[in-house]
């Protein structure tokens, strides 16, 4: 599965980044933060979070708003080991 990460500027475009990537990442480095764009499916992170707690993670999901407008918001996955 590919998840887009976050953009970071305004017009940027959203950096993609697979299942295997994060897991390999959260392994390496304990607890992660991670922030997800929102042209990410709810469904597919969702089978995120999924994923790692069948593996035996602790994962928190939620839904950033940082403006007025309805598409003003990313999502934010802590996984804790």
């Amino acid at each position: 599965m590919e998840l887009k990460l976050a953009r970071s500027e305004l017009n940027g475009k959203p950096k993609p980044i697979t299942l295997e990537e994060i897991e390999e990442l959260v392994r390496k480095e304990g607890n992660k933060i991670f922030y997800f764009d929102r042209e990410n499916s709810h469904k597919d992170l969702m089978a995120l979070v999924e994923y790692f707690e069948e593996r035996g993670y602790s994962v928190y999901f939620r839904e950033v708003r940082y403006g007025l407008d309805e598409n003003d918001y990313i999502y934010e996955v802590h996984i804790l080991t």
